[in-house]
């Protein structure tokens, strides 16, 4: 019985492993091997022991097998990898986050990602949701297109749907709804918000409700709906005012209504690596 031991070197191991992208009903990506070759240019055997110098005569034919071997090996190992750590990783990443206590983000996979030898295209939802009453939104996204140059690293598209969502989530929650009172006004400004200083508008305030303090309330009617379209971004917002009196004992009394709706208008560009826009607001009427 004879005992011994072996040197191996290995040398430039090339491995290429094609992966397949995918995405499940829950819109997480998914990942696959679906092709794997690995090539090694040289395998070095030396053995050593009693019999060693034996060995060393057929050092080619051990070499060229120890090869063939160790490149099925690779490639098993990296295909076990993708499917045993990979995968299972990318399943547990998140596709939903909270933004605040009214809304969270959907930013699930709508589709498969998309691999070419220039870039990989990635379509997410983007879409607000209530988390107190998850519904469907009674529209539906616009097509999205990026430009067909490649000379940037990434390229990030956001649709009105993204903004829209947002406007749906937060009117149905109730959230679009802000207060405006006498405190509110900065000091040092010649106005106050009070029945006296609005006399001068409706002279009837002076007399119903003398030198009481005042509480403006404006809520959205309806959600506000942007338009994202080649002449930049326009917006028609809707807003009601609603006017109090704040009676001695901190009740409020209707005073009057005021219904507004306006046109707003951006372009936006970028020049020098910096975003510029302008912005017009119409007149409310």
């Amino acid at each position: 019985r004879a005992s011994g031991s072996f040197d191996l070197e290995v040398e430039n191991v090339y491995i290429k492993i094609n992966l397949k992208l995918g995405s499940d009903t829950s819109g997480k990506p998914t990942i696959d091997a679906s092709d794997c070759s690995t090539r090694i240019s040289k395998v070095r055997v030396h053995f050593s022991g009693r019999f060693g110098w034996i060995y060393n005569l057929f050092h080619s034919a051990v070499e060229s097998r120890f090869r063939k071997i160790l490149e099925s090996k690779v490639c098993d190992s990296a295909v076990t990898s993708v499917r045993r750590e990979l995968q299972p990783y990318l399943q547990t990443l998140p596709v939903t986050a909270r933004i605040d206590s009214v809304a969270g983000i959907d930013y699930s996979l709508v589709a498969p990602p998309t691999a070419t030898a220039r870039s990989l295209d990635v379509a997410l939802k983007g879409e607000f949701f209530s988390l107190a009453n998850r519904s469907s939104v009674p529209f539906f996204p616009p097509a999205l297109g990026l430009p067909p140059d490649h000379d940037r690293m990434v390229y990030f598209g956001v649709s009105s749907y993204f903004f829209n969502t947002a406007g749906f989530t937060y009117h149905a929650a109730r959230a679009l709804v802000f207060e405006i009172t006498n405190s509110m006004i900065p000091k040092g400004f010649d106005f106050h918000l009070n029945t006296s200083t609005f006399s001068a508008f409706i002279p009837q305030l002076e007399k119903l409700y003398p030198n009481m303090q005042m509480k403006f309330r404006l809520s959205a009617p309806s959600a506000p709906f942007l338009n994202i379209g080649p002449g930049g971004l326009s917006l028609r917002p809707v807003v009601d005012i609603q006017a109090y009196a704040i009676l001695p004992n901190s009740s409020l009394a209707p005073l009057f209504l005021l219904s507004l709706t306006g046109n707003v208008s951006a372009v936006i560009d970028v020049r020098s690596g910096h975003i510029v826009g302008n912005l017009t607001v119409g007149r409310y009427r």
